[in-house]
């Protein structure tokens, strides 16, 4: 695997993943701080150089200029949570949903807990936007990188979260 950061307004990004030929696949998306920190393992190599279409779209995005992202991914997880990983990127820009509405987009509407799971399992938050899930009463719930990240990244996207209340699994 090689890696890379990127400065954002939610601080330093891991980006991680790897090359197949000529061809880079990201794997990882790592926030600084929050219960899904993600660090560079020993036998990973840092690559300045590497991943610079995630870091473009990424900055656009950031600076209010991209709305989705173009990327080759490669997570790594069960079927049921790439399933659930898969859902994710069809959320709509600025807006949100339950865990409930991935369950049942899913065809699996009694699987909201496992979806909750799923979702704080995704190793590329932002580009598989799982901040946009919020609980069934619309508070913001726990987020891999902080709730304060959640809360940016919904505001940077215009989401409607006035009022919302924050709760920290």
């Amino acid at each position: 695997m090689r890696y890379t950061y990127l400065e954002s307004p939610v601080g330093s990004l891991l980006l991680a993943g790897s090359m197949s030929g000529p061809k880079e696949a990201l794997q990882v998306i790592g926030f600084p701080g929050g219960k899904m920190r993600v660090e560079p393992l020993a036998e990973w190599r840092r690559d300045d150089d590497a991943f610079p279409k995630a870091r473009r779209q990424l900055t656009e995005y950031f600076n209010g200029k991209r709305d989705a992202f173009s990327l080759d991914l490669a997570p790594q997880g069960t079927e049921f949570q790439v399933e659930v990983w898969n859902a994710l990127a069809q959320i709509p820009y600025g807006t949100t949903v339950s865990y409930r509405d991935i369950a049942e987009q899913i065809g699996r509407p009694a699987a909201t807990r496992a979806v909750g799971a799923a979702n704080g399992k995704n190793p590329l938050p932002i580009v598989l936007p799982c901040h946009r899930v919020v609980g069934a009463d619309g508070s913001l719930t726990g987020f891999g990188g902080g709730l304060d990240t959640k809360r940016f990244l919904l505001e940077l996207e215009g989401a409607d979260i006035a009022g919302q209340t924050a709760l920290e699994l």
